[in-house]
């Protein structure tokens, strides 16, 4: 798949490499465009939608995450490239598709290329169209804990579970039950009935999807209306359901 790309680095020599790497390795990787600092990003950002930004963290006047702070509704991917390994954790938790170390490994930059593709490719397929997943009949029940007992639920019924600290809302066709329980106790429940965490915070059933919307994380659309994020780390696993 073809992808248009925007490298970001205030070191005119790692871009110059990043560039001849990509040209000779990568050759499905159009760039639209090179920036040395957040500002000069956003303004490249005004003028070009790129599908992945490969990314330096430490720059003059702001680092990477100030830049990704400024664009939050973001519809591109972030390869993260950089000479410091102790970024990893915040390239997590700013959804980063892609983490790499300079010097760069080519090998590893085609994997980060692949990967990104692979993402890009599937999320175009499923744009705004309705999904048929591969569990097409979702049957049984399940027991919330109650004080005085339990109540029976009907999974078919159940829209999404979302966390609220050590408790979990289920959200539900008509209404909703909040349980002391966490989600990851549903994820492990529900895991073999059609139910895929699609983020830290939401576990949702994939027969009640209708439809798939590209962005940071991307985000789905349930039978109810009701539209929830994608995290970047959780896509790869929702979008397996729909091959």
């Amino acid at each position: 798949m073809k992808l248009n790309a925007i490298i970001v680095d205030d070191e005119i020599n790692s871009r110059v490499i990043l560039r001849n790497y990509l040209t000779k390795y990568c050759p499905s990787v159009t760039i639209l465009g090179e920036a040395a600092s957040v500002q000069e990003t956003l303004e490249l950002l005004k003028s070009h939608t790129p599908d992945v930004l490969f990314l330096d963290v430490e720059m003059p006047y702001g680092n990477a995450f100030d830049l990704l702070e400024e664009v939050p509704d973001r519809a591109f991917e972030i390869v993260f490239v950089t000479a410091y390994d102790h970024y990893a954790v915040d390239a997590l938790n700013a959804q980063a598709t892609y983490y790499l170390l300079k010097p760069i490994a080519i090998d590893n930059l085609i994997k980060a290329v692949d990967h990104v593709s692979h993402i890009k490719q599937r999320e175009t397929a499923l744009q705004d169209t309705i999904l048929v997943p591969k569990v097409t009949t979702v049957e049984g029940k399940i027991t919330i804990p109650q004080q005085d007992g339990f109540e029976v639920l009907e999974i078919a019924d159940i829209l999404y579970c979302e966390a609220d600290d050590n408790y979990t809302k289920i959200h539900l066709v008509k209404g909703q039950k909040l349980v002391s329980k966490t989600l990851k106790y549903f994820e492990e429940s529900l895991n073999a009935q059609g139910f895929v965490r699609i983020h830290k915070s939401y576990l949702v059933n994939v027969n009640k999807i209708t439809r798939y919307r590209k962005g940071k994380g991307g985000s789905i659309v349930l039978t109810s209306g009701k539209e929830v994020a994608v995290s970047s780390s959780k896509k790869g696993t929702l979008l397996d359901y729909f091959k």
